[in-house]
């Protein structure tokens, strides 16, 4: 006998008790044991969905039966582009790879890249984060499953607001029709929301399987967000569970149990249970109140209402005609509320071990998750990179032959006797002090210095060959620092780039999250740590920029150092050997220097 359905009055022994938790433990650890690599190679990819009942998750006692779960499918555990656009493909096994679940599709967005399914679960262990649901999906050649009612085991009825009309119906298939449309949020709890104003209500008519005989056990669960602190959540003949200045207020007939706040503009998980000889309110899956029940309790039925005088959501409403236990109750706000201790998330592709046999591949999770902004982000980042890295080489080439061949132009100019005959550029490949020389040479010649007969060379002819060579500098120096605007650039945007894509990427992650409903740290990390991708690719082109173009600066800067320092001493050896008496070479030599 299941857990939702086991009277109010009966209850194992504590042997009986512990040797039923204990099999179902042994159940749950041993079922992903000897789970099959992979259900059907026709389907690419897997998500698999864990729901940690132990001490790091939401502590349960007792197993929980004929649960429907639901599982939320994003960016960041589902590969959208890979499945079918309608999402007709997807199918939903137990742990053990091979047992079919029953499932229920809410909401498909292939082009939001959000869905929500609603998966009977035959049992949730206690203690454990061995209970696992697999989603497969990617197979183009599947068909969409048959339609399903996935309820809670139990349930007399369960609302859940997702009909395009705005009618309510029992989503376990049942005549709970409304007698008119009710208002809808879009993104309410888990898809659409009822919307109630304090002027309007929701009426279910009186049904034979939606009553309580006196004494019997009966159980409420629904999810509310209140905008004001009063109104009626829930009313069936003598019962009623309303808000009163706030506070949770559960009526049957003169009883009243009152207890827990419910704060506005918050989802909050509301529930009551009336069996054993008890009326227990709970607020966020925590008993909030308990009262003896009346001996004349009387039965419950006739025509049910929602939202009288009541303004704000509600979603998710159940009737059960069982007793549901502390442990359901939290469960159930854990699992519907995406409870991140309780609710954990890994996507898989065709091949890759299932949780527990093997390693995570947290690259793959990350560039599954980019957006499209990251990606190009990245991209642009990418050819920044790889045209720094060129400049870089480039330039680190170019300095070094400079440095070999000024070495060598510098030893032989110092061993030459007369400073006209050190040698041809052509000797010296590379050296920029080779270039200064010609320049210099080649004035000197154009005035039949060193020539026989030709006259010494005046100050004003030495200052301008001096001009002429400062000029030749100045265009060596541009050649250096040719193309270091790029590294300049790839360090000041490479950053802002980067920033500009985590920007972008993080709010399209929490649109996309607010919008499916899904509040839990797997639906949020992925996304997040995704977009963070387009900082580190940002900084990755910054960093190696930022040394080498320092690297490159220093070596440029003790060129041109070398190069002013051998036009001083150029012109000072040619005033020696060809100026008028070596005063005026001299004079010239100095001017040089400026």
């Amino acid at each position: 006998m299941t857990m939702s359905q086991r009277p109010a009055i009966t209850t194992p022994g504590p042997s009986r008790a512990r040797a039923a938790r204990s099999l179902a433990v042994l159940v749950a650890a041993i079922a992903p044991l000897t789970a099959q690599a992979w259900w059907d190679a026709a389907y690419k990819q897997r998500t698999v969905v864990t729901l940690n009942t132990g001490a790091q998750g939401v502590a349960l006692k007792e197993a929980v039966s004929g649960a429907a779960v639901p599982v939320r499918l994003h960016s960041g555990n589902f590969d959208f582009v890979g499945a079918k656009p309608d999402g007709s493909d997807l199918r939903v096994l137990a742990a053990d790879d091979k047992t079919v679940l029953k499932f229920s599709i809410e909401k498909f967005d292939g082009a939001n890249e959000m869905a929500v399914l609603w998966v009977q679960v035959p049992t949730v262990a206690p203690g454990t984060d061995k209970n696992l649901v697999h989603v497969y999906a990617g197979n183009p050649q599947a068909t969409a499953a048959a339609a399903t009612p996935v309820v809670d085991a139990g349930a007399l009825l369960t609302l859940r607001f997702a009909e395009a009309d705005g009618i309510a119906r029992d989503a376990g298939g049942g005549d709970g029709a409304a007698k008119a449309a009710i208002p809808r949020e879009a993104n309410g709890l888990i898809g659409a929301s009822a919307s109630f104003n304090g002027s309007q209500a929701l009426d279910l008519p009186a049904s034979d399987k939606l009553q309580a005989a006196a004494g019997a056990p009966y159980s409420i669960s629904l999810w509310a967000k209140p905008v004001a602190a009063a109104g009626t959540l829930l009313a069936q003949g003598p019962l009623s569970l309303a808000l009163d200045a706030g506070k949770l207020v559960l009526r049957l007939g003169a009883l009243r149990v009152e207890g827990g706040s419910l704060p506005p503009g918050a989802w909050a998980h509301v529930g009551a249970t009336l069996g054993g000889g008890k009326a227990t309110v709970y607020v966020n899956g925590a008993q909030a109140a308990q009262a003896d029940l009346p001996t004349a309790a009387p039965a419950i039925a006739g025509a049910l209402q929602l939202g009288q005088g009541y303004s704000g959501l509600i979603d998710e409403v159940q009737v059960a005609g069982a007793l549901r236990s502390a442990d359901w109750m939290a469960f159930t706000r854990a699992a519907q509320g995406a409870d991140a201790k309780l609710v954990a998330t890994q996507t898989q592709a065709e091949g890759q071990a299932a949780a527990g046999e093997g390693g995570h591949n947290y690259f793959g999770i990350l560039f599954k998750s980019l957006t499209t902004d990251a990606i190009v982000v990245i991209a642009i980042c990418g050819v920044m990179f790889v045209i720094a890295v060129w400049v870089m080489i480039a330039k680190t080439v170019l300095v070094r032959r400079i440095d070999r061949g000024n070495t060598q132009f510098l030893q032989a100019f110092r061993n030459a006797a007369d400073v006209l005959q050190v040698g041809a550029p052509q000797a010296f490949p590379g050296s920029s002090l080779a270039r200064l020389y010609a320049v210099g040479v080649q004035q000197l010649q154009a005035r039949r210095i060193g020539q026989q007969g030709t006259p010494p060379l005046s100050g004003p002819s030495l200052n301008a060959v001096t001009a002429s060579v400062n000029a030749d500098l100045v265009r060596e120096n541009q050649v250096l620092n040719s193309l270091m605007v790029l590294l300049t650039i790839a360090i000041s945007g490479g950053p802002f780039l980067g920033l500009f894509g985590t920007v972008v990427g993080v709010m399209i992650t929490f649109a996309a999250i607010a919008a499916a409903g899904d509040v839990n740290v797997n639906a949020i990390a992925p996304g997040i740590a995704a977009a963070l991708l387009a900082t580190v690719a940002g900084l990755g082109v910054a960093i190696p920029s930022l040394f080498g173009y320092n690297y490159l600066a220093s070596r440029i800067k003790n060129i041109t150092s070398d190069m002013q320092i051998f036009i001083d001493e150029f012109i000072t050896r040619v005033a020696e050997q060809y100026g008028e008496h070596g005063g005026s070479g001299r004079g010239a030599s100095g001017g040089a220097g400026h």
